[in-house]
């Protein structure tokens, strides 16, 4: 299974931070970047390849990746030419030839311990798998979903009413067998839409949900991070500061 990780954005929420350094090199424990801690987690789990999708400041996350190799992982990088002017759907759209094997799709601006992954991966043989996470109250920002009392995904985005949601998709999908051609046949679809360099890629899970199934993985409990503004930053660094057991996410 391949990692397919989703990083070619600058982040601009997190400017100054983000001026001259790409989001996914943040440091987030020491001098390790966030895309150290997920390589070094996807390793733990087993995952022996993954590809980087690169944009602002490619240069320098190849360069750290050729000078600061992780061990148990190979990686490559793929370049988004057109990041400056579209969403993730794009950048996502452009890894469809990694898409050769089944593969996990991973934002990258989200950090977790190895036990959510291994849990993820050790559940059903299922086709397409969302990880979701349940709390008590969510807001305008979070990626919200729908489910049925089975696990089956029926609706997924930003726009869903914060009063009437089940979860929150964390960044983290998974997909197995035929699911791999379901999305990159819809991937395909979607880009050729008028507002498809527009778009977020889960857009794209949204649609499928009206003709597949579409799985969800619940991670309630175990320890996760997205980081997309100074205050989800300073979240993640104390969390990783304070674990007695650096272990538990890789590192």
């Amino acid at each position: 299974m391949r990692a397919i990780i989703v990083s070619a954005g600058q982040g601009r929420r997190l400017l100054p931070h983000t001026e001259n350094t790409p989001k996914c090199l943040l440091p987030v424990r020491g001098e390790m970047s966030m895309l150290e801690v997920q390589l070094r987690a996807l390793a733990a789990c087993g995952i022996r390849e993954a590809s980087v999708m690169v944009g602002f400041r490619s240069d320098q996350v190849e360069h750290v990746l050729e000078t600061r190799p992780v061990a148990g992982i190979d990686v490559r990088t793929c370049y988004n030419p057109f990041f400056e002017m579209s969403d993730n759907l794009a950048t996502v759209w452009l890894a469809r030839p990694e898409m050769d094997q089944d593969f996990i799709i991973l934002n990258g601006d989200t950090l977790f311990e190895v036990s959510l992954l291994e849990q993820v991966l050790s559940g059903p043989d299922v086709p397409i798998t969302v990880t979701v996470n349940e709390k008590d109250s969510y807001d305008e920002d979070d990626m919200k979903v729908l489910m049925e009392a089975d696990g089956r995904l029926t609706e997924i985005g930003k726009h869903l009413d914060v009063n009437n949601v089940d979860a929150e998709s964390i960044g983290l999908l998974v997909f197995r067998g035929e699911g791999v051609k379901i999305m990159k046949d819809a991937l395909d679809h979607a880009i050729r839409t008028s507002d498809g360099l527009k778009n977020w890629y889960l857009k794209v899970i949204g649609n499928i949900a009206t003709e597949h199934r579409v799985d969800t993985a619940r991670i309630t409990g175990h320890w996760w991070g997205e980081v997309d503004c100074p205050e989800d930053l300073d979240f993640v660094r104390k969390s990783l500061s304070e674990l007695d057991q650096p272990h538990l996410v890789g590192v």
